[in-house]
């Protein structure tokens, strides 16, 4: 009977390469799962924080900026503050470039129809994140504690509404005022006082000069998105203002607009 062949020793010994190459192979593949994993986990959970964050600042329960944890217990007093809660600096208008360049077309069209009034410190332009901000500060356009505009305002009204009645864009009318309160026998507090400037002037832009409802919302903030400190009289003159944003969307067609 034949001896069967004996395999060498080197053979015996390297064997062991062959188990070591698959479990580092399953290895990696196993980690590349949890990579990619973690990759698509991040992405929802940054969408979701987003979509969280628009909802609350769409319904004005907090400011555009979010407070940090050591300060989830409580929200700071708008009195202390002494920069800009809903403002941020160099943050970008998120929109196609087309509506970008329309945007800036307006934003230089109303600067130079309101030059005077620019100097004049009663309207201020801002293009941001949400759009572009028309501002009117109470000092132009209303008395104190009233929620009309006052009859001298009408021509600088009359050229705003103008201008956004060629243009598709939504927008927004937010009333904003000082931490001083105000307990009066028509408004009981600033967010009274606020609405009710931010309603009034959506009214006035309907009946007054056609623009469609559907393309209009309002919103009163009370003294809660400061743009300057309230600890100065200048910085409280600020903050006393009903700012129209132009919103980067549209949802009334050109041509289809409701009637007033």
């Amino acid at each position: 009977m034949k001896e069967k062949p004996k395999l060498s020793e080197h053979a015996h010994r390297d064997r062991w390469l062959v188990s070591y190459a698959d479990f580092i192979t399953l290895l990696f593949a196993f980690f590349v799962v949890l990579y990619a994993s973690s990759q698509t986990d991040r992405i929802k959970q940054k969408q979701i924080a987003n979509s969280i964050e628009s909802a609350f600042q769409a319904l004005g329960l907090f400011p555009s900026s979010i407070p940090s944890v050591h300060n989830s217990g409580a929200l700071a007093d708008s009195r202390d503050s002494t920069a800009p809660v809903n403002v941020i600096l160099g943050d970008d208008l998120s929109a196609s470039p087309e509506v970008q360049r329309d945007l800036r077309t307006l934003q230089a069209k109303l600067t130079g129809t309101l030059s005077n009034q620019i100097a004049e410190h009663v309207v201020a332009l801002r293009l941001g994140r949400d759009g572009l901000t028309i501002s009117l500060r109470e000092a132009g356009f209303y008395n104190s504690g009233s929620a009309v505009p006052h009859a001298s305002s009408g021509p600088t009204l009359d050229k705003i509404a103008a201008a956004l009645a060629a243009e598709p864009y939504d927008l927004r009318i937010e009333g904003h005022t000082d931490n001083v309160p105000i307990h009066t026998a028509q408004f009981a507090s600033n967010w009274e006082l606020s609405t009710a400037r931010a309603t009034e002037l959506a009214k006035i832009l309907i009946l007054e000069h056609g623009i469609a409802p559907g393309r209009l919302s309002a919103a009163g903030y009370a003294q809660f998105h400061p743009v300057a400190s309230n600890q100065t009289a200048e910085g409280r003159g600020e903050n006393r203002r009903v700012d129209i944003i132009v919103l980067p969307r549209i949802s009334v067609l050109p041509g289809k607009q409701s009637s007033p």
